[in-house]
């Protein structure tokens, strides 16, 4: 197998949001398993949870705006907020009618996916988050700080590629093999089509002047009402972004949680061990039936 594309054997769809092709996967039957990605990832990361769910769910995996295979406009066509993000997230969900959702995120994912919840409580049901955050950080690592210098921090990531490239090689624990490496990387090979990880890292507020510290502040606030929710937490636990204390912050929220501590995976444990992690999704959705 020597193409990205063979491990992507999907079939695109898209939903129309104020004029920009939002990209979504469909695939298979039953309760509606929604996967949201962050930064700087897109459906792609999803694949082996889709293939390994799909004849027992109707697995749903989107693409925000300006990632993946969704439209790529420019700052000033689309924010690029995390309030945007969520407002994107839970039109997709009443565009297609969704009920009944289990929400499964990482990354930047947990904080759209949560947002999204708390803005349509009614149509969420269960949560599976993995190295992700839905509060404020108490810390921001110098090497995301540094992405937010001011023109330097932009030529760095849509110009060189800096934040595709180091994730590549410091996201996960183990080599990725090239075919992943290349699909990963896929959408993002140019300028113009990198202007939504520059944003993403933008996003991250580093002081309550932030446009996106309100937003994540009134989350943090309000996501405790799913306290009473099946909620799964998997974490990688050799992140060096999503550290183990996000992972502590959430269990503080969610003291019912299930927690899977993953010893040898990173940020993208879902390349490090897919043996494990797609079977935690399914057995915590089998024994947390709708």
């Amino acid at each position: 197998m020597n193409d990205w594309r063979a491990l992507y054997p999907f079939e695109s769809r898209f939903v129309e949001i104020d004029g920009h092709r939002y990209h979504y996967l469909d695939e298979g039957q039953g309760p509606v398993l929604l996967l949201v990605h962050g930064n700087p990832t897109w459906t792609f990361l999803w694949r082996d949870v889709i293939k390994g769910l799909r004849d027992r769910y109707r697995v749903i995996a989107v693409d925000h705006i300006g990632c993946g295979l969704s439209d790529k406009p420019s700052p000033d066509q689309y924010p690029y907020t995390l309030a945007r993000r969520i407002e994107d997230l839970r039109r997709f969900v009443e565009q297609l009618d969704l009920h009944d959702v289990s929400l499964v995120a990482h990354d930047w994912g947990g904080a759209i996916g949560m947002g999204a919840a708390i803005e349509i409580p009614e149509r969420f049901r269960r949560f599976v988050l993995m190295n992700t955050a839905a509060f404020r950080a108490r810390r921001c690592p110098r090497r995301i700080r540094l992405c937010h210098v001011p023109l330097l921090g932009q030529v760095a990531v849509q110009g060189f590629n800096l934040f595709i490239r180091a994730a590549l090689r410091q996201a996960a624990e183990k080599p990725l093999a090239g075919p992943v490496r290349e699909g990963l990387a896929a959408p993002y090979d140019s300028w113009s089509s990198r202007v939504a990880i520059y944003r993403f890292v933008c996003d991250i507020p580093l002081d309550s002047r932030h446009t996106s510290y309100s937003t994540l502040l009134r989350m943090e606030q309000e996501i405790g009402r799913f306290r009473e929710h099946p909620v799964c937490l998997i974490w990688g636990m050799r992140d060096w972004c999503f550290t183990p204390d996000f992972l502590q912050r959430f269990i503080e929220i969610f003291p019912a949680a299930e927690v899977h501590r993953l010893p040898d995976a990173g940020h993208y444990l879902i390349e490090d061990a897919p043996e494990q992690v797609v079977p935690l999704i399914g057995d915590f959705f089998a024994r947390h039936a709708i």
